[in-house]
């Protein structure tokens, strides 16, 4: 190569139009038959609530109908749904568990 050559250097591209995953609320349905005990132990079980995070969440969900009660990806956000729903129907609780977009 001479010195009035140069070498070219290839285009990169840094953008290749991958996006983060989106982020999904899980809901959790105020009714009047599953306990308050019960929705505790969701919170502390599936979600790794601290206690304390686990009664302030429950008394907004009877309070104002329903809370959301964590921000996931759809994957792990459905996934913690349906296990919180299992468990309820095996305990004979009616309770709502929805997943949508954030």
């Amino acid at each position: 190569m001479t010195d009035t050559q140069t070498k070219e250097k290839p285009a990169t591209k840094t953008d290749q139009g991958i996006k983060e995953p989106g982020l999904y609320k899980v809901i959790y349905i105020n009714d009047e038959l599953t306990t308050m005990e019960f929705v505790i132990e969701t919170l502390l079980d599936i979600f790794d609530y601290t206690p304390t995070a686990a009664e302030d969440v429950t008394v907004k969900i009877h309070d104002d109908g329903s809370a959301v009660v964590a921000l996931l990806p759809f994957e792990l956000a459905e996934q913690k749904g349906i296990e919180v729903t299992v468990l309820a129907r095996g305990r004979g609780f009616p309770l709502q568990v929805k997943v949508e977009k954030e």
